[in-house]
């Protein structure tokens, strides 16, 4: 599988971005997908997750009734809408995909800067 993530850039506080991911391979088999960010200085975090048969999702306390995520049954295309943007959400997104096997199997994206400015 391969994940390639677009719609990062720069924005406003209060403003909205949108991310994508399209997947590539065998998404079938994918047992969840997600996005999670990486800021300047931290360490890479979660930020939201829904799992393959889209019923259920996670995401960290920070955006909350903020950030929304979704995807198409076939896995192929993962999106995060972003609203209410802050400063501190601010950081490079990846797009992660699971395959909960004996042991996970994660697959990530390149990246995507998303910049916000107050």
């Amino acid at each position: 599988v391969q994940l390639v993530e677009s719609g990062g850039g720069f924005v406003q506080a209060g403003g909205s971005l949108k991310l994508s991911c399209a997947a590539s391979g065998t998404t079938g088999s994918i047992n969840a997908m997600g996005w999670y960010r990486q800021a300047p200085g931290k360490e890479r975090e979660l930020v939201a997750e829904i799992t393959g048969g889209g019923g259920s999702t996670i995401y960290a306390d920070s955006v909350k009734g903020r950030f929304t995520i979704s995807k198409d049954n076939a896995n192929t295309m993962v999106t995060l809408q972003m609203n209410s943007l802050k400063p501190e959400d601010t950081a490079v997104y990846y797009c992660n995909a699971v395959f909960r096997r004996l042991t996970d199997i994660e697959v990530w994206g390149q990246g995507t800067l998303v910049t916000v400015s107050s």
